[in-house]
């Protein structure tokens, strides 16, 4: 009969026993079924620490002024606001500036690299021999110090470094062209604004009128000159009008709200600006379509960006290929080891220096293959940089002609208000004086009330010509360039 299980038998065994039926009561599933909702229809309720706190709203960067109660802001200034505040432009220059490290971190392979270490270690070792059992029981601590440097590498710290630089052009370039889609995004929304206040200001003025006719209908009838039916008619003008207008000026809250967040800032933030300007230049020379294009191509930073894009591809492709050719490197090292006994403790000082020559014969086709795919990439990103630069020039031809035919829709608008405004004189004068009908006056009204509309809309639309054109040419960040809506309002 066998004896008790030793002590150092059991205890494996009671571990082993406990994890067996730990498993078996928290099976893998459990944990599962207690981190997702219980089914795909219910919503998952998150525990404490799951919900983000959300961070402290930052405050505007506005200058005090521009906040002054009765403050109307200039383009100048809603565009000071917006490229101090626009998280577009922010978060290209954090590219920017994380690109120009990448550059720094790549020239650093060009400098050796030291290295110190500290070391303690507890070891005991026993070997049999002949003569019997021996146990050496030791204790050993020091630094040490190593110096590694790539001495040669056949261009590949070379290419690294082009890359690297290659990517911050281009990253700068794209913050260029991120402040210039800001600057035009905020034109857009600043006209669309003004814009939206002139048709406010039109339909307050299109109220009174009707207001007008209201009251003149109602002193024809009482004088027995008019029947009820013009009143009614009137009425029904007056109360079309002022929906109009409760209409016109809800639309100018959205829109300034809509200018806010494009400002980065929050929409109930209040920001003002000016009235549309009634004199527009649309007579003045703006050059030839040719002249544009050929500026764009100079000064579009986006299609600079891309041109580069192609340029780092082909330093990657140096790179990549280095990769399988020859590196000879320097290596050295010292060190100070202790060694601690039990009788005393001894130091010794070692060094060691040698040459690596590396030479990566064969893996697996890997290089070839990276080599091949990197100069791939290069044609990809040199037929993007042709699409870019072809979307450009359709870009460019198309804001061209718009800002022409803006610029002929102003003249024609006017003109149309202008005609429009002595056919509401002549009814309403007709009209007064018992000549004409109710539904002439209400039908000139009417298309007075739209010739002021559309003269209103043709000369928001001319200065957002204008302003992509600009964009579109690479111009809304040039000292020199073509005319800008900005310098219209001066």
């Amino acid at each position: 009969m066998r004896g008790p299980i030793a002590f150092p038998v059991r205890l494996p065994l009671c571990l082993a026993v406990l994890l067996v039926s730990g498993c078996a009561a928290f099976p893998p599933a459990h944990d599962i079924d207690t981190s997702v909702a219980p089914s795909s229809g219910t919503p998952w309720q998150p525990p404490p620490e799951a919900r983000p706190t959300p961070p402290p709203t930052p405050v505007p960067a506005i200058p005090p002024e521009y906040l002054k109660p009765g403050a109307t802001l200039t383009l100048p200034q809603i565009l000071d606001v917006a490229l101090r505040n626009n998280p577009l432009t922010k978060t290209a220059w954090f590219q920017a500036r994380s690109a120009a490290a990448a550059v720094g971190s790549k020239r650093s392979i060009w400098f050796p690299s030291l290295e110190f270490d500290g070391n303690l270690t507890r070891q005991k070792q026993t070997v049999n021999g002949s003569t019997g059992r021996f146990t050496l029981l030791q204790t050993t601590y020091g630094p040490s110090l190593t110096l590694n440097y790539l001495l040669f590498d056949f261009g590949g710290r070379s290419a690294d470094v082009e890359e690297a630089r290659q990517a911050l052009y281009v990253a700068n370039w794209s913050h260029n062209a991120a402040i210039e889609d800001t600057i035009l995004l905020v034109e857009r929304q600043y006209y669309a604004y003004l814009n939206a206040k002139a048709q406010a200001a039109a339909a307050e003025i299109s109220l009174k009128e009707a207001q007008e006719n209201l009251n003149a209908a109602n002193a024809r009838h009482d004088a027995g000159v008019a029947t009820i039916a013009d009143v009614l008619q009137a009425k029904t003008a007056a109360s079309q009008a002022e929906l109009a207008l409760e209409t016109a000026q809800g639309q100018v809250q959205t829109i300034r709200g809509a200018l806010a967040t494009a400002l980065g800032v929050p929409a109930n933030l209040p920001v003002e600006a000016g009235e549309l300007p009634g004199n527009v230049e649309v007579d003045r020379t703006i050059g030839t379509v040719d002249e544009f294009i050929a500026q764009a191509q100079l000064q579009r930073p986006d299609l600079a960006a891309a041109r580069l894009a192609v340029e780092k591809a082909q330093a990657h492709v140096r790179s990549v290929r280095a990769e399988g050719l020859p590196r000879l490197s320097a290596v050295g090292a010292i060190s100070r080891p202790y060694f601690y006994g039990p009788d005393r403790t001894v130091h010794a000082d070692n060094y060691s220096g040698s040459i690596l020559f590396r030479f990566p014969l064969f893996t697996g086709f890997q290089t070839t293959y990276d080599t091949l795919q990197a100069k791939e990439d290069v044609h990809v990103a040199r037929e993007q940089a042709q699409t870019l630069e072809d979307q450009v020039l359709l870009q460019v031809w198309t804001s061209y002609y718009n800002l022409k035919t803006s610029a002929a829709q102003v003249k024609t608008a006017q003109d149309l208000l202008a005609s429009a405004s002595q056919s509401q004189e002549v009814a309403a004068g007709r009209y007064k004086s018992g000549v004409g009908t109710i539904l002439d006056l209400l039908t000139a009204q009417t298309a007075y009330a739209s010739a002021r509309a559309q003269e209103a809309q043709a000369r928001a639309n001319w200065f957002l010509s204008v302003a992509q054109l600009a964009h579109d040419t690479g111009s809304l960040t040039q000292a020199q360039g073509p005319v800008t809506a900005a310098s219209q309002e001066k």
